[in-house]
């Protein structure tokens, strides 16, 4: 971490869409008791947010641009840590974590772009260790509440077994809100980039890429939908699991394998039960939320009202060997995609600097960084919940 720097956490992207509902959380929760500062390429943009969203006219704005990697490093040199909310990342990111990697700057993200995130690993992560920069990505809804519920689950497996379950299902109950246009444009990149680079094919397919070279056992592939006799209903493809669960086995391995070396992960989203349940199944896997004509655009989202209406209930199934079963419960009070994606992005970044003095240099994923104290901090201030379940 950047210990003599001028800012506490600073904001790229906050004239975004989606990093101005962040600089509205931080205003809101935090006030001037930390020293945070908004950054984007265009400051009467960046003032003009200040001004909308109630923080005071004494938050500082910090002038940066993607396209000038001279006014990034000047950024990344001012703060303790950055708070990006620019992609698609693979397009406006790599200079950014390359100069927090280099000058020891803390930073979090909202990729749930695996490919560029394997890239930056091979990349940087030894400059960020040797930097004490502590660099964290997929710090939204892809992937915490299915990276920490993990964690979350595993330690009460291992409190009441004496072991952590190798077999771990998760299973989407409910989702009230849409992906973020940046989702979509991440997508779309990460397709652009196949065309250019066939072998990314590989990275993408494979669940272990991002866990540092260990390949585990073989994991459930379920790209259909089917009757989970463990859940009770039919269930479908989560389209965030090729994201989620790479992240999942990267955290196990950053944490000592953890979950076991022989440990298994999947996630689907719940249909329901029955005929209804099969023809909803069904149809959820025949659309695609983020094709069409009614996906947002980068800069775009819901109205304060359709955030304020969403939620999220995320079930995780642990499994022993010998078929005893842990069940926990993970949700959140916003929209995923932009309510509450803002609250769990801001809480890391503090958490970073406020919790996680000791923790080493390096590229992490939010389970070996903060674990626990994440979670704390999402209960306490986020309005998210972490919970054992029936």
């Amino acid at each position: 971490m950047n210990e003599n720097a001028e800012f506490d956490v600073i904001i790229y992207g906050a004239s975004g869409f989606t990093g101005r509902l962040v600089a509205e959380y931080m205003a809101a929760q935090y006030g001037r008791t930390l020293n945070w500062a908004m950054a984007g390429r265009d400051g009467d943009k960046l003032a003009a947010v200040r001004d909308e969203i109630g923080a005071g006219a004494d938050t500082p704005l910090v002038i940066a641009d993607a396209d000038n990697p001279d006014t990034l490093r000047d950024m990344v040199a001012r703060a303790k840590v950055i708070c990006s909310t620019v992609g698609p990342y693979q397009l406006y990111g790599s200079a950014l974590v390359a100069a927090c990697a280099e000058l020891g700057t803390d930073y979090v993200d909202l990729s749930g772009e695996p490919g560029w995130m394997h890239e930056m690993i091979e990349k940087h992560n030894a400059a960020a260790k040797a930097s004490g920069a502590r660099i964290v990505h997929s710090c939204g809804f892809d992937s915490i509440p299915f990276d920490l519920g993990v964690f979350f689950l595993q330690n009460a497996a291992k409190a009441q077994f004496g072991a952590p379950c190798p077999r771990v299902r998760t299973r989407v109950l409910a989702m009230n809100g849409g992906f973020s246009g940046g989702t979509a444009a991440s997508l779309s990149a990460t397709m652009a980039a196949l065309g250019r680079n066939p072998d990314l094919l590989q990275v993408l397919a494979n669940p272990f890429s991002l866990s540092n070279g260990f390949q585990g056992p073989d994991q459930p592939v379920d790209n259909a939908p089917y009757e989970d006799s463990v859940l009770g209903q039919w269930v479908t493809p989560f389209i965030m699991a090729p994201i989620n669960t790479k992240n999942v086995h990267r955290s196990n391995a950053l944490l000592s394998h953890a979950y076991g070396t022989d440990f298994q992960y999947d996630e689907m989203m719940a249909a329901g039960a029955g005929e209804a349940g099969a023809q909803m199944a069904k149809a959820m896997a025949s659309v695609n939320p983020l094709a069409g004509d009614d996906v947002p655009q980068p800069g775009e989202g819901p109205s304060k009202e359709e955030r304020e209406a969403g939620h999220y209930d995320v079930l995780l199934i642990g499994t022993m060997e010998d078929g005893r079963e842990i069940r926990a419960e993970v949700g959140g009070d916003k929209d995923p995609g932009y309510g509450s994606t803002s609250k769990m992005i801001a809480e890391s970044a503090v958490c970073l600097i406020e919790d996680c003095a000791a923790l080493p240099g390096g590229i992490y994923t939010s389970a070996p960084a903060m674990g626990d104290k994440l979670i704390d901090r999402l209960v306490k201030n986020a309005g998210l919940y972490f919970r054992l379940a029936q």
